[in-house]
């Protein structure tokens, strides 16, 4: 056994250092298990995943042995809130219960930070912003002038402000570089310099992807030197890396950059070409493909799987992608003739020769293992990604020359959802880890103690509109607990639906609905969780239950603890919606390659999302509460003994009978 080894195997024990100085902490013999092939896959280098269910600790099983290796480390995490509560929180804590000091450096995307010569210039947009937002662009100035960070998540209302934060923060796009008069007071620069000196780099997956593309967040010259890259919540990985090494063109893109053409005729270059022109012309073409797409039966995501989008005429689309071809070779070859001697031209120069060359390449047949999609938001967005990161992530993977032993870098995956077998083929086929080292660490809860399972049949559930029936059983669950009920549904239709008819059926008793959406995520969770106080009445101290009605990002991330939450109900399997064009791509190629669609990637993903659901309930070992999955295609269907396989093992419910008996005893114990 290695030092390191030792060292992690003393600081988990029941008498360990843990044990002794970080208040709270249990000996978990799961959290040992998992901490200890970390601690191996550290010292001997190689490719590690772990599934550790919840409660298992992992958060604590993976920083340990990064902090007691001495090496350097870069932990990457799903979003930027979880990077900064393992910055924030979890690791200033860790560290000071181990004794072992360590320089720790949080690194985020260029956006996250002020651009202090943006913000000097930020005055000039200030013709069509209200009082209001003038008012927090100075609070901004004033801010800029004692920040060290510049993280402009320190200022929560600039953060929250999306197209103020947008004027005084910078893009690869906009960004001067060595030629800006405020390169000094860079915190972007800043930022990657401390992560350069530190032995404990905190970034996020969209950020290590965007450098994997375009090498320019600065985890690029970060790689080299480190020993040890650790993914939490890896199970994100997949998706996001799909976004990022792929290619994008959009008419945000144009229409921003129209923008920084028109601001030539204001500047020193004035005068020296028709930049008003030129930005009009660009800024129509986008406006005129924009409205082509947007008028032809519009939706949040098309297919284009043939050389046009679907449903829109090959004549309109080549027109208007052609106009826009123009009209960027114009402006490009303007800007290419005055960039040597006025600089400030060079950086829109490179902007113009980007989106030319990848709007041409979108005019180019679809390469065979690429698929390409529209994105219809508050623009039009053309993507073209790889059909899974597998072959980029074996390219880079710790061994991929052959030299492992020699270099001794090990990469760690973990999440509290990876598959549904002991292999994890679903994470590791996806993210090219077949082969490599794979762990399974149970969850310590008791769920047959803790939690019940059931699953409601009937003719009601089975039709094409079974919300009614879903708020219908809902409503009855929470008069009896009194609230402490969550929906989780498939869609958006759902949720208001199920929502709408909650409300029209709790109007009386005093319970609350809080529907996503209402206001901000954490919000919408700090009144659900925090209405359910123990008091004699069961009552939240603003007197009434709560129901919290949602969907999408409430699958993963919400941990609720105690008796806040008791029954939390499913509305339909989670499988994707089948008009979806990236999976339709996706089974597509399955399809060509011999393979069963259905059976490799639809029902991994509903299991794999459905065990995420259904992990909202039990978060604690003093908690207790019920599962309703309101899809009787969960025990009527073949398929079904794979996605309960998948669930926390739970007692099942044979009857409604029997669900409103363990509802009865949750509310009674709790009484009690």
């Amino acid at each position: 056994m290695t030092g390191l080894i030792q060292a992690v195997e003393s600081a988990f024990s029941t008498h360990g250092v843990l044990a002794r100085t970080l208040e709270g902490f249990r000996f978990r013999a799961g959290q040992q298990a998992m901490a200890h092939a970390v601690a191996k896959a550290i010292d001997e280098g190689g490719v590690l995943a772990v599934e550790a269910g919840t409660g298992v600790g992992k958060t604590l099983a993976y920083l340990v042995p990064a902090l007691l290796s001495g090496e350097k480390v870069i932990i990457s995490t799903a979003t930027k809130t979880l990077q900064e509560q393992l910055f924030l929180r979890d690791l200033p804590r860790l560290a000071q219960a181990l004794g072992f000091p360590v320089r720790m450096a949080l690194l985020k995307g260029r956006s996250s930070y002020v651009c202090t010569q943006r913000l000097s210039i930020a005055h000039q947009a200030a013709y069509d912003i209200s009082a209001q937002d003038l008012d927090l662009l100075e609070a901004a100035r004033n801010w800029a002038q004692s920040t060290v960070e510049g993280d402009i998540a320190e200022l929560g209302a600039l953060q929250d402000h999306i197209a103020l934060a947008g004027l005084v923060t910078s893009t690869r796009e906009n960004c001067l570089g060595a030629s800006c008069p405020q390169i000094g007071n860079c915190h972007t620069l800043q930022a990657r310099q401390r992560a350069l000196q530190a032995e404990l780099v905190v970034v996020n997956h969209h950020l290590f992807f965007a450098d994997a593309q375009v090498r320019a967040s600065g985890v690029a010259e970060l790689l080299p030197s480190v020993r040890s890259v650790i993914f939490d919540e890896a199970h994100q990985l997949s998706e996001i890396g799909v976004q990022f090494l792929g290619r994008r063109w959009s008419t945000s893109q144009a229409q921003s950059l129209a923008q920084a053409l028109a601001a030539h005729n204001s500047g020193p270059a004035r005068g020296l070409a028709d930049w008003l022109g030129l930005a009009a012309d660009l800024a129509q073409a986008a406006k005129t493909l924009q409205e082509l797409v947007f008028t032809t039966a519009p939706q949040p995501r098309r297919a284009w799987t043939e050389a046009v989008p679907e449903a829109i005429a090959p004549g309109a689309w080549e027109a208007g992608t052609g106009t826009l071809l123009r009209v960027l070779a114009q402006a490009l070859e303007v800007s290419r003739s005055l960039e040597l001697a006025w600089p400030q031209v060079a950086a829109v120069a490179q902007r113009c020769q980007d989106l030319h060359d990848s709007l041409l390449a979108f005019a180019q047949a679809r390469p065979a293992d690429q698929l390409r999609w529209l994105e219809c938001g508050n623009g039009l967005g053309l993507h073209q990604a790889p059909l899974t990161i597998a072959a980029h992530m074996r390219a880079m993977l710790p061994g991929a020359d052959g030299s492992t032993a020699q270099t001794g870098k090990s990469w760690i995956f973990t999440s509290a959802t990876l598959g549904t077998d002991p292999q994890l083929s679903w994470f590791a086929d996806q993210c090219g880890l077949e082969g490599h080292t794979v762990l399974q660490v149970p969850s310590p809860f008791d769920y047959g103690r803790q939690a019940a399972l059931y699953v409601p049949t009937g003719a009601d559930l089975d039709g094409p509109e079974p919300s009614s029936a879903v708020a219908a059983l809902v409503a009855q669950g929470a008069r009896i607990l009194v609230g402490r009920t969550m929906v989780l549904t498939t869609t958006l239709k759902a949720m208001r639906a199920i929502a709408r008819q909650l409300q029209a059926q709790l109007h009386d008793t005093g319970i609350e609905v809080l529907v996503q959406g209402q206001y901000a995520k954490r919000l919408l969770l700090e009144n659900f969780a925090g209405a359910h106080v123990a008091l004699g009445s069961g009552l939240g101290t603003d007197g009434c239950g709560k129901v919290l009605v949602a969907t999408a990002s409430f699958w993963e991330g919400v941990d609720i603890t105690g008796d806040a939450l008791q029954l939390l109900v499913i509305d339909k399997l989670p499988f994707a919606p089948p008009d979806d064009p990236l999976l339709q791509a996706r089974s597509l190629a399955l399809a060509q390659s011999g393979g069963n669609a259905f059976k490799t990637l639809h029902l991994p993903q509903a299991a794999l999302a459905l065990k995420q659901g259904a992990g909202r309930l039990i978060r604690s070992e003093s908690d207790r509460g019920v599962l309703v999955v309101c899809d009787p295609r969960l025990v009527q269907k073949g398929y079904g003994k794979k996605l309960l396989a998948g669930l926390p093992p739970m007692r099942r419910l044979a009857d409604r009978q029997q669900w409103l008996d363990a509802l009865a005893d949750l509310h009674n114990a709790r009484s009690a």
